[in-house]
């Protein structure tokens, strides 16, 4: 098999975008939204390459959401069976009117599809005004499933109050009520995950990392061994390190090793050797240096630039972000990848080469998967992504779902794959943060086969949006298949004094309700 370097690939994505003069619609901050009258002409942009299954719609009405929209999945597997969680009906100021989930039992052939009951006041009767940050796991040794959320209580004086929360379910179809992790603080950016091999001491263990961003985003952990029906104490790094987005994994012995990315620019990951008793203190990945989507001149996109992490069966930990060392200038975003056996040693970040480091495309929204029967030399990766073709697209810019694999564990990647149609962001709910289709996504292998779970909006119709989930129809084509092309970005070497091209984070979460510094009265609030 001929590996073929990088510098020499065509990005047809690029030539097959036209000179877009879209307008920005108004700022759509709650109800049925109400795109602006003037809408954007046809994307000159190439479809999918592949077909899709629409998996859910947004069916509420409640004045505080923008709809009709679905946003940021998880997606996990075990045996035949994969659950999707997504946000439905997002609020502006922060998660949606209920949490979504579409479930496949016959190794993504057909899928089943509903929203969690008691959690909001839209849906059976639960109390919370809004939820968000869905995350699914599936406990091996208490068979059930558990989508952990992160509910929201919006309070007389424009304040909120959040809960960790956990939704349990036997078939991963039928949900119970939710069961409350944690109330303490002002959690944030939530993540759960099983210890499922038999064989190692905390087998039945989940874990559940959790941010505060009241307390500067002090990292925080908590461990069930009954299936999700209780929760032990709120514990903390040894280093009492601050964090945001981290996705804890298990490796095989029972060690649980968790990637998050840190406040100062940079990646780092921490550790539990003894079941979630106590945690180590954090190491660094590596620094992060990144393109911002944020702009007027990149689309005010919504990307958080969150890790995306998994670990194949021998324990190696694979995690992904969004980084611009490999391009001049910082002018876009490659995918970049590390990996660790132990989590405290880490590679370089290497860049995935799926576009030229002279090409205009710019990556972003990573959500990695692993085949869990496959390791090392031989692990197959599936990456599903977001990109612009032109990074410096202007107010409104159209933008696709991706997806390359590797067969070698990432050391060789397919070509690029455009799974989705464009779609433009004016087309996108609105947020603190930006315009939105996700802070993280998420692929998962059944059976052998990757599935990929994730946005898509289309035209808004009669003033109200149209941005749903959906999911490969057929498994996404591997690249170990006889004579597929692979590359490589072996031998690349960052550029020189490469730097971020933005500032430091302004706010330690994603809907700006807690900016960097603290002001005197969230400081009141995190003594509380």
């Amino acid at each position: 098999m001929k590996c073929v370097p990088a510098k020499n690939r065509f990005t047809i994505a690029v030539l097959a975008l036209g000179t877009l003069g879209l307008m920005l619609p108004m700022l759509r901050c709650g109800g049925n939204s109400n795109p602006s009258e003037q809408q954007p002409p046809p994307l000159s942009f190439p479809p999918g390459a592949i077909a899709l299954t629409k998996l859910s719609a947004d069916p509420y009405t409640n004045a505080t959401s923008q709809h009709a929209t679905e946003v940021e999945p998880d997606t996990f597997a075990f045996g035949s069976t994969i659950v999707s969680a997504f946000q439905v009906g997002r609020i502006h100021d922060g998660g949606g009117a209920d949490i979504g989930f579409a479930t496949s039992t016959d190794g993504g052939t057909t899928w089943s599809s509903g929203f969690l009951p008691g959690i909001t006041i839209f849906q059976n009767g639960g109390t919370f005004t809004g939820v968000s940050d869905a995350s699914v796991a599936y406990d091996a040794a208490h068979q059930q499933w558990i989508i952990c959320s992160l509910a929201i209580l919006t309070l007389g004086n424009g304040d909120s109050a959040e809960t960790v929360i956990v939704s349990r379910s036997s078939d991963g179809i039928n949900w119970g009520n939710p069961i409350t992790v944690a109330t303490q603080g002002e959690p944030d950016k939530n993540w759960i995950v099983c210890d499922n091999t038999a064989s190692s001491p905390f087998y039945g263990h989940c874990y559940v990392e959790w941010d505060d961003p009241a307390a500067q985003d002090l990292i925080h952990m908590q461990t069930s061994a009954d299936g999700g029906l209780t929760w032990g104490p709120v514990l903390n790094t040894a280093d009492l390190a601050t964090g945001i987005g981290g996705q804890p994994l298990v490796q095989p012995n029972g060690n649980v090793i968790v990637p998050i990315e840190g406040l100062s620019g940079s990646m780092l990951a921490f550790r539990s050797t003894n079941g979630g008793a106590n945690w180590s203190t954090t190491v660094t990945i590596s620094a992060v240096i990144d393109h911002a989507e944020t702009t007027p001149q990149t689309g005010n996109l919504r990307s958080a630039n969150l890790p995306s992490a998994e670990i194949d069966a021998a324990g190696t930990v694979y995690v992904v972000w969004s980084d611009c060392r490999f391009r001049t200038a910082c002018a876009s975003n490659d995918l970049v990848l590390s990996t660790s056996s132990n989590g405290t040693t880490w590679t370089a970040p290497a860049r995935i080469p799926i576009d030229p480091t002279t090409s205009t495309v710019d990556h972003f929204i990573p959500g990695l998967g692993v085949d869990p029967a496959t390791s090392g030399a031989s692990a197959h990766l599936a990456l599903t992504y977001y990109y612009y073709p032109i990074s410096q697209c202007g107010a409104v810019c159209v933008m696709a779902a991706g997806f390359v694999s590797s067969p070698d564990g990432g050391q060789n990647w397919s070509a690029p794959t455009q799974i989705s149609d464009g779609m433009s962001t004016a087309w996108l709910p609105d947020t603190f943060s930006g315009l939105m289709v996700a802070d993280y996504l998420s692929t998962s292998y059944v059976n052998g086969k990757p599935f990929g779970v994730f946005a898509v909006a289309k035209a808004p119709s009669g003033g109200v949006l149209n941005e749903a989930m959906y999911v490969n129809t057929n498994p996404l084509a591997a690249s170990a298949a006889a004579g597929a092309a692979r590359f490589s970005s072996r031998g690349e070497k960052p550029v020189p004094h490469a730097k971020s091209d933005h500032g430091p984070r302004k706010f330690y979460d994603e809907d700006g309700q807690f900016p960097i510094p603290p002001k005197r009265k969230f400081l009141r609030r995190a003594r509380r």
